[in-house]
């Protein structure tokens, strides 16, 4: 094995080495340069920069001595330019190195465009022998059956003795090479006595007239693969470098051998496969209707489809007409039948699959019209009646905890009034809901054919479908839903309108219409922002039971309606007192016309009321001829609407009247 060899003297340059041009030295005497540096060592540096050849090194120390330099100055100079030498030998071997990579990169990277095993192993040992500029190179690889390593590809050789060779481990110095797996060099290879010659390699060896051979192993893993070499025709050292080289290629040689087997492999696998594919083919029609199925079904669970979707991917499967039947819906034999036997069941022309989850039924898949089903496709309905289970049952749980999450955060609202508002609108985002907006508290109760409470409290069921249909529209809302006194309280966004009662009448209409039961609903003032003021949550769930509770007395059941609803009643009901909006909602009409008309319609409405309704005593009172009170209670009636003279309105128009005068005398009072 070549051993490393110590840095060359620098010897004569080709002659195609360019000449630099000559460098003064420095005169004796000269002071060294700022820098510190020697300035003996200054034409050197010129000669390295310009990249001069060995000789040229030589003629500033003769230049010195012909101008009779001191000794010592001759002696510097000397000592500068093997200074100079070393440095520029150490450059050429860096560039020499810098030559190698980047042929074995290029190298690697040809190697890498192949595919074939056998264009492979060919340019492996091309690129070899022109990396090291041998007469021959060629390539072993190891059988494994046999034992030993057999030539594979040569490059260059001419005996085809030698191209058939075989080594056995330890045999000749490929067998070396690949029995210890390490790199083997010899100058003279029949005067080398480190490995075993046999007749056999060494008669091969002679037909090629090889002397110096180098051999590195093909490495993959811990295991040897082959030995790659390197030969001439002739005495050579080979040096350390270029051993690393070979090395190096053998290296990546040994990643390509084992892509393009694998490569090799994939192919024959594919070809095995093509043809297996081809009997699958001629009878997987059935198989592949199923798969669709399979990946239908499942794409549709991952993107959150529903039951309609099961049912129509599987009627486009089966070519048929596919519905999702509640439990009461179900032809009630098949569905015994189907659930019982665990399997879809014939019903005439039609075909029903039970869907259910442990003992409880959930419903059917039916498939219409189709009375010949072959047994895959009636697995194929099975199957997605299986899926519609799971996607009932997964769509409840999260219904169940979605509701049970925002049944909580508004027993909080309505409980606590002290919660952190922070954490309130933390909880709030989670379930979709915005609490900085302005809500309204809606109670509502269902009413069953007693009307009364006895018969609301009675029927569990019908509270469990009031929470149902509840946390369903608090849910498509944005809101919040909980169960509380017997009843279901919510809290909704106010629509564009504002308008609370507007929101109970809609409620009422949209849980009524789910349960299919008078569902009556009252409700509360705006609250600006329940996060802020949880407290506000409280109170205004209790005006809205009042509310709804004040539709019941009335007879009103199965409506919705707010304070503003109920006249001069509201002011009893609402927390807020608004007397003004009472009177702008009772007289707004009659005083807006006042304004803008100068007459004295409020002043003759409050004379009429306070003398009995009398046209006679009122015209007395005011003034005026009875024609024009008459006039004027017309035009009243215009305003105010033609029942204005009805016991409930008139009561109302007098409320108003004198909280209409109270107001203006106290702000009468204030003003002065």
């Amino acid at each position: 094995m070549a051993t490393e060899q110590p840095t060359p003297e620098p010897g004569p340059e080709s002659a195609n080495t360019p000449r630099a041009a000559p460098v003064p030295y420095a005169p004796e005497g000269t002071p060294p340069g700022e820098d510190g540096h020697d300035p003996a060592e200054a034409p050197f540096l010129g000669l390295l920069a310009a990249g001069a050849a060995a000789e040229e090194y030589e003629r500033p120390v003769l230049r010195a001595r012909a101008e009779g330099a001191s000794a010592g100055r001759l002696a510097a100079l000397e000592r500068a330019k093997l200074r100079a030498l070393r440095v520029r030998a150490e450059l050429e071997d860096r560039r020499r190195r810098e030559a190698e990579l980047s042929a074995l990169h290029a190298t690697a990277h040809d190697l890498a465009g192949l595919r074939d095993l056998d264009a492979v192993l060919r340019a492996i040992v091309r690129r070899a022998r022109s990396l090291l500029g041998t007469e021959v190179a060629y390539l072993t690889l190891h059988d494994r059956s046999a034992g030993d390593t057999y030539m594979r590809v040569t490059d260059g050789s001419v005996s085809a003795r030698f191209q058939q060779l075989r080594l056995g481990m330890g045999e000749g110095l490929g067998g070396l090479v690949a029995q210890t797996a390490r790199p083997y060099v010899t100058d003279d290879y029949f005067h080398d006595e480190r490995f075993r010659h046999t007749r056999t390699i060494d008669s091969g060896v002679q037909d090629e007239g090889l002397v110096a051979i180098l051999g590195v192993p093909l490495m993959l893993g811990s295991g040897v693969i082959g030995v790659l070499f390197a030969a001439d025709r002739r005495a050579r050292v080979f040096e350390h470098g270029q051993i690393a080289l070979l090395a190096a290629h053998a290296a990546h040689a040994a990643v390509a051998i084992d892509t393009a087997n694998l490569l090799a492999e994939t192919r024959k696998t594919l070809t095995e496969l093509e043809a297996a594919n081809e009997i699958i083919r001629d009878r997987s029609a059935v198989i592949e209707r199923a798969s669709d199925v399979h990946d239908r079904l499942t794409e549709l669970v991952l993107r959150g489809g529903g039951v309609q979707d099961v049912a129509g991917a599987v009627a486009e499967v089966l070519d048929g007409a596919v519905e999702f039947a509640e439990p009461g819906a179900a032809p009630a034999g098949a569905l015994d039948r189907s659930r019982a036997d665990g399997h879809a069941v014939r019903d005439g022309a039609d075909w029903v699959a039970a869907v259910g989850a442990g003992g409880e039924v959930l419903g059917a898949l039916v498939l219409r019209g189709h009375p010949a089903l072959d047994p895959v496709d009636q697995r194929t309905l099975e199957r997605a009646a299986m899926v519609t289970s799971l996607l009932l049952l997964a769509r409840r749980t999260a219904g169940e905890a979605e509701q049970r999450v925002r049944g909580e955060l508004l027993d909080d609202l309505l409980n606590a009034a002290d919660r952190d508002p922070r954490l309130l609108r933390e909880r709030a985002a989670r379930v979709g809901a915005d609490l900085d907006a302005p809500h309204v508290v809606l109670a509502a109760r269902t009413d069953g054919p007693g009307g009364g409470d006895d018969d609301a409290h009675s029927h569990g069921a019908d509270r469990g479908r009031l929470r149902s249909a509840a946390a369903h529209l608090a849910a498509t809302r944005r809101g919040l839903a909980a169960i509380r006194d017997g009843g279901a309280v919510l809290l909704l966004p106010l629509g564009p309108d504002g308008d609370p009662a507007h929101a109970a009448r809609e409620t009422a209409a949209r849980l009524g219409a789910a349960l299919h039961l008078p569902v009556t609903v009252g409700a509360s003032a705006p609250v600006p922002a329940p996060a802020a003021r949880p407290a506000a949550v409280a109170d205004a769930y209790a005006e809205a039971g009042r509310c709804r509770e004040a539709l019941r007395v009335l007879g009103r059941a199965g409506q919705g309606a707010a304070a503003a609803d109920f006249g001069f009643l509201g002011l009893l009901l609402a927390d807020t007192r608004d007397v003004h909006g009472f009177v702008h909602r009772t007289l707004g009409a009659v005083t807006e016309y006042d304004a803008r008309r100068g007459t004295e319609l409020l002043r003759t409405l409050g004379a009429y009321f306070a003398c009995g309704m009398s046209p006679a005593r009122t015209k007395e009172a005011l003034h005026v001829h009875v024609n024009t009170v008459a006039q004027r209670l017309d035009r009243v009636s215009r305003l105010l609407g033609p029942d204005w003279q009805s016991p409930a309105r008139a009561l109302e128009i007098q409320l108003a009247l004198r909280l209409h005068q109270l107001s203006s005398a106290v702000v009468g009072d204030t003003g002065a």
